[in-house]
């Protein structure tokens, strides 16, 4: 892959960038990000209170636009507009990515159809520093936050439970303890992480066996980041040798040593150690 040592930010293309933004640090965003929200003639705030912080810290004094959930329906055709005229706007989220579980997908979605050029500004994101340092499997499947509904809690952690993959949810702390019984029910016989505060001074991870799930007895704040792991295969181990298995112990007996011959026969078979150890020294006993 050829790198691209840096960006000539005089030659920016007109579009909308889509950037991703520190979930905690503020540390944690990149030059690009910074030269291209400079460059931006309109930013696209979730919360221009929360962005206000950032854009402070670095000097950008871009434009802003308020764009959440409740608004961005009704702010499409306007920031089309302003697109269309060869402005260049960055859509950016309180934290993380965005379009991943926060507003920006209906924009996007109509900029293809308007054949208006979106680029991905990449980033800080909850979901891969969780799996980052889970342990885990890196094939994982994003579900994002958890429905309001038990039933559909349930009816989608049923259909989850299938998948032999790490899994990652977002929920808000103080709705924690109302997802650990199903979580329980269905992820029983697997590993969990849970990620509070992400890369902020409080940062914490807690990491246990999800059949050992308690509730919290202290309220937490923010949002936390779930990774369950991806299945735990049990061993199907058979506690009898079939006649050929004992034919050829009964060959190698005299020329190797029982232990030798225990972990042969057991590669690949998943026959249990003991059974072949026990055949082995039934028949040294025998001689």
């Amino acid at each position: 892959m050829n790198l691209q040592s840096d960006i000539n930010i005089n030659n920016i293309k007109k579009g909308l960038y889509v950037v991703s933004t520190p979930i905690g640090n503020l540390g944690d965003i990149t030059h690009r990000a910074l030269e291209i929200l400079r460059k931006s003639n309109y930013i696209l705030c979730e919360d221009t209170r929360v962005s206000k912080k950032l854009l402070s810290k670095y000097n950008i004094n871009s434009n802003l636009i308020s764009n959440h959930k409740f608004n961005e329906k009704k702010n499409v055709q306007k920031i089309l507009e302003i697109l269309k005229t060869g402005k260049i706007v960055s859509l950016i989220s309180d934290a993380g990515t965005p379009a991943i579980s926060d507003p920006g997908r209906i924009l996007v979605n109509e900029c293809v159809k308007n054949e208006i050029n979106v680029y991905p500004c990449p980033g800080p994101s909850a979901v891969s520093a969780a799996v980052s340092i889970s342990g885990f499997s890196d094939q994982y499947y994003f579900y994002g936050f958890f429905p309001e509904k038990k039933a559909e809690i349930h009816k989608d952690l049923k259909i989850l439970s299938e998948l032999n993959c790490s899994i990652v949810f977002f929920v808000a702390a103080k709705k924690i303890n109302r997802v650990i019984e199903p979580i329980k029910n269905y992820f029983s016989d697997r590993e969990i992480v849970i990620c509070k505060e992400i890369s902020k001074f409080y940062e914490e991870y807690y990491r246990n066996k999800v059949r050992k799930l308690k509730f919290f007895e202290k309220s937490l704040k923010g949002e936390i980041t779930l990774v369950i792991s991806e299945k735990k295969n049990k061993k199907n181990i058979s506690n009898s040798l079939n006649e050929s298995d004992k034919k050829l112990i009964n060959k190698l007996i005299k020329k190797f040593s029982v232990k030798d011959i225990t972990n042969l026969i057991n590669e690949g078979k998943n026959i249990s150690k003991k059974e072949i150890y026990n055949y082995c020294l039934k028949l040294k006993n025998e001689d």
